[in-house]
């Protein structure tokens, strides 16, 4: 198994490596293996290379690789300067080496072909993997060396092997899952490449029929689409790899016979459209269930495809298998998501004179719902509340809770007629008894017409970013009166309530912390973009205003999720001219 570091300068970056990467990553790739930081610090090892090395993993993590392992021909310790693997590993480029040499734990030399690539750690972290193994035969107890005749080098079969594991397991969409499995495997081991996938419904449908063209992959959509059902009875190769059953080889005369059921017949039409002489089949499947079939074949390359071939084509298809059902278990969360994010946010109420519009953005990388939330609802005494808040989260639990608060902020608000500041006090002390939510910020407003075409906003603020007001001629200043602390600490403080007049044309804009928090910078900085760049478009219609202001003061790398309120008071009506001609 793939062991946490224990030195604690290297402690993080393992952390990263174990909830990046599926559990035995590195012992899956039959070779002696580590992983190494950008320091070249040992960060993660394999079994194998315990064995190889003679080597606890103790003895081998958190410590320069380098230093520990490298060795000249004669045993001497050799300065960076020369050593093979350094130019690469500064250069994040893979490469190799036939005949090199390290250290074991008992002094002796250890005759070594190494393998190096760069490895995703997750989020920004690029670390790098080291594969390698004897040439003169490992001293270890592990299994047996391939034969040989191996088609392909062990070691470019590790590299394949290593570098499908890293670049299909850092995507969640099915399709790039796709998109990078053929780029694998074409033109590298074969000419086509076809994935044939089982739908959630028992359907097959070729998904992807692809033709290596030199450098170039051009997919061939007059093959692709619906297929007839998978036979239980035939022994056919694709058949058999649609049932999980085994990895199978294929050549033209295989579906030559008379078809035995609707599959065969077009994978006669396959093998007659691409000119493939030679094929081997894999399924591909998930821990659970049989996701569909890889294929790859030959027609330029005149070599066919042999019974030593297939053990790498199941391992690259038991790899796609993995990262597809990974993607799809993501999708199927999010689709799950989208639904309860449509029914819990709501629509805004029509309030005469008065302009409103929401946003809601998930977050990118998150599953479509989150904690982010708004609303706005008439009162009994003819106002209207406005509310925006956010729940610490960013999963189906968030969503929960911000649903949780917000109807009991509604409740409270619609049956007390009280200032916000109660209202928000109530919410409080219930949230603490009658929910499972921990902390949650809000802010509560309440605003009606007042005098000389004004409107009164009266408003607390528990713990949140605060209100934006900007005139109709674009002056911005933030409410940062009646702030009070976020929800559920449990302090039992009163809370403060403001008042501030709305002049007409004047927009206020509420909003969650996702619009304006960017990674290095501060918030203050964040607030001043969102008040300059809402100054600039304080002349716009209020939909293009709050479009363009998402778009131009959200940042890039955001990585949370965004709700925006904004609402527009009615300009002055125009006073008519009463003087005597």
């Amino acid at each position: 198994m793939t062991k946490p570091v224990t030195r604690q300068n290297s402690r993080q970056a393992a952390a990263r490596v174990s909830s990046a990467e599926p559990a035995g990553v590195l012992d899956a790739l039959g070779a002696g293996a580590y992983l190494v930081d950008d320091e070249g610090l040992i960060i993660a090892v394999n079994a194998r290379a315990e064995r190889l090395l003679g080597r606890s993993a103790a003895e081998l993590l958190g410590h320069d690789a380098h230093e520990l392992l490298h060795r000249g021909p004669q045993g001497q310790a050799l300065t960076r300067t020369q050593c093979t693997m350094r130019q690469p590993f500064h250069e994040r480029r893979p490469a190799q080496a036939e005949r090199d040499y390290f250290a074991r734990a008992d002094g002796t030399l250890l005759t070594i072909s190494w393998m190096i690539t760069p490895y995703d750690l997750g989020g920004d972290d690029v670390g790098t993997l080291v594969v390698f193994h004897s040439p003169d035969g490992p001293p270890d107890d592990g299994p047996a060396a391939e034969p040989a005749g191996e088609p392909m080098p062990e070691l470019e079969r590790l590299a394949l092997l290593a570098e499908t594991t890293t670049r299909l397991t850092s995507t969640l969409d099915a399709e790039e899952t796709l998109r990078r499995l053929v780029a694998l495997v074409v033109p590298r081991l074969a000419d086509w490449a076809v994935v044939d996938l089982i739908s959630e419904r028992d359907e097959v449908w070729r998904s992807v029929v692809v033709h290596a063209e030199g450098d170039t992959l051009v997919p061939r959509e007059d093959l692709q689409g619906p297929m007839p059902p998978v036979s239980q009875e035939s022994p056919m190769p694709l058949s058999r790899a649609l049932r999980g059953v085994a990895s199978t080889l294929a050549d033209q005369q295989t579906y030559r016979q008379p078809p035995d059921a609707g599959l065969a017949v077009e994978q006669r039409r396959l093998f007659e459209a691409t000119g493939m002489h030679s094929a081997a089949i894999a399924p591909i499947r998930s821990t659970r269930y049989v996701l569909g079939a890889l294929t790859v074949g030959r027609s330029e390359n005149p070599v066919p495809f042999t019974s030593s071939d297939l053990p790498l084509i199941e391992d690259i298809a038991r790899r796609a298998g993995l990262a597809l059902d990974n993607a799809r278990l993501y999708q199927r969360q999010r689709k799950v998501a989208e639904t309860m994010q449509n029914h819990l946010l709501p629509q805004m109420p029509s309030v005469t004179d008065l302009q409103m519009t929401v946003r809601y953005l998930p977050a990118p990388d998150a599953s479509q719902v989150g904690g982010d939330w708004y609303d706005a609802f008439s009162l009994t005494d003819g106002s209207t509340a406005l509310a925006i808040g956010d729940v610490v989260g960013h999963d189906l639990e968030a969503a929960a809770g911000m649903a949780q608060v917000r109807n009991m902020l509604r409740a409270y608000a619609w049956s007390q007629q009280e200032p916000p500041s109660r209202i928000v006090e109530r919410l409080d002390e219930a949230i603490q008894h009658i929910t499972d939510v921990s902390m949650a910020t809000v802010v509560l407003g309440r605003i009606e017409p007042a005098d000389d075409g004004q409107w009164l906003l009266s408003w607390t603020n528990a713990g949140h970013l605060p209100p934006l007001l900007i005139s109709r001629d674009g002056l911005a200043s933030y409410l940062t009166e009646g702030h009070g602390i976020l929800l559920g600490t449990g302090a039992g403080a009163r809370r403060p309530d403001a008042t501030a007049l709305l002049p007409p044309g004047s927009t206020l804009v509420l909003y969650t912390d996702g619009l304006v928090e960017a990674r290095g910078q501060t918030l203050d900085a964040g607030l001043d973009r969102l008040s300059r760049h809402a100054a600039a478009l304080a002349h716009r219609p209020l939909g293009a205003f709050t479009d363009q202001l998402l778009r131009r003061v959200r940042p890039a790398d955001n990585d949370d999720d965004v709700a925006l309120l904004a609402l527009r008071t009615p300009e002055r009506a125009a006073v008519p001219d009463r003087t005597e001609p």
